[in-house]
C-alpha cells in the first residue's frame, strides 16, 4: 500500500484487524526490521501497520525534507489514511524522534509509545555529527555504513539474520536511495526532545543491553523513560534493533503494557 505525502510515496503494509499499531523503523532500515513482530501482535488481536521511511524500502526518493519532523508528519498521514485514531505507536531509533513528535502535536491520534533504541536527542558534540556526515560521505560512505550498520545487532539472532541484512544493505544500492539516506542522516533529534514534555500518552522504552549507538544504554533509557514520564525495559544480548534481534523478549515486555489501554483506549 502506498499514500501520497509532497510529492512522494510512503510505502506500508498492514496486517490483522483491531486497534491499530504503526510500526516507524529506523534510518537505514525498513518496516521489515518488525518482522519477527508483527505475527506476535496480529495474534494478540492487534492490526499492525509497517511503514518505510522517505528513501528507505519502497518508499520514493524524491522528497524535500527527510528529518523527524517530515517523518512524523508522514506517520500522522499513515494513522489519518487507515482511519486507526488514536493508534499506538512502535517507534525505533529515529522513527522514535518522529513518534515523539507526532505525540506532542497530535495528541489525539497517539495514544501509546513503545520506543526501541530511541533517539530523543542529539547524541554528542557538534564536531561528533559531523564527523558522521563526512564517514558516510561517498566515495567511502556505503562501506563505512554496511560495516557499522552490521555491528550495531546483538548476540542472539533470528535465523534470517544475514538475509535480512544483505537485503536491507542492497536496497540502499537502488537509484537515489543512498542521496536519499544521506540526507537522512543530516536530521536532528534537538526538535524531538523540545517536543518531549508535550507528550501526555503512556510510554515504554525498550532498550537493548548491547546497543553501541549509546555510550550506556540503560542510562540513556532511563532519561527517556523519565522524560516521558513513562518505564523502561532492557533486553539482555539485544542490539539497537531488540525487536528484529529478541522478538519474543520485546513481546514479553510489549503486550503488558499494551493489555493497560495504551491501545484500547
Amino acid at each position: 500500500m502506498m499514500i501520497e505525502r509532497d510529492g512522494g510515496t510512503i510505502a506500508l503494509q498492514v496486517d490483522g484487524a483491531g486497534p491499530l499499531i504503526v510500526g516507524v523503523p529506523g534510518m537505514g532500515e525498513t518496516r521489515a526490521s518488525f518482522r519477527h513482530l508483527v505475527p506476535g501482535l496480529v495474534e494478540a488481536g492487534f492490526r499492525v501497520a509497517t511503514m518505510d521511511l522517505r528513501g528507505h524500502g519502497d518508499s520514493s526518493t524524491r522528497f524535500p525534507a527527510y528529518d523527524d519532523r517530515a517523518a512524523a508528519g508522514d506517520l500522522l498521514a499513515v494513522v489519518d489514511a487507515l482511519g486507526g485514531a488514536p493508534a499506538t505507536v512502535v517507534g525505533n531509533s529515529m522513527g522514535a524522534a518522529a513518534t515523539v513528535i507526532a505525540a506532542a502535536e497530535s495528541p489525539e491520534a497517539i495514544n501509546g509509545l513503545v520506543l526501541i533504541g530511541p533517539f530523543l536527542r542529539d547524541p554528542g558534540p557538534a564536531a561528533t555529527k559531523f564527523l558522521m556526515r563526512l564517514a558516510l560521505a561517498r566515495p567511502w560512505g556505503p562501506s563505512v555504513w554496511r560495516a557499522y550498520y552490521r555491528s550495531l545487532f546483538g548476540d542472539r539472532l533470528p535465523h534470517d539474520h544475514d538475509d535480512h541484512v544483505r537485503a536491507a544493505l542492497a536496497l540502499l544500492r537502488r537509484p537515489g536511495r543512498w542521496r536519499a539516506f544521506e540526507r537522512t542522516t543530516r536530521t536532528s533529534h534537538a526538535p524531538a526532545e523540545a517536543a518531549l514534555p508535550g507528550v501526555s500518552a503512556p510510554a515504554l522504552i525498550i532498550m537493548g543491553e548491547r546497543d553501541r549507538d549509546f555510550p550506556d544504554p540503560e542510562a540513556e533509557a532511563r532519561w527517556a523513560a523519565e522524560a516521558l514520564r513513562g518505564e523502561h525495559r532492557m533486553i539482555p544480548g539485544a542490539g539497537h534493533y531488540p525487536m528484529g534481534e529478541q522478538a519474543e523478549a520485546v513481546l514479553a515486555v510489549m503486550l503488558p503494557f499494551l493489555s493497560r489501554g495504551a491501545s484500547h483506549a
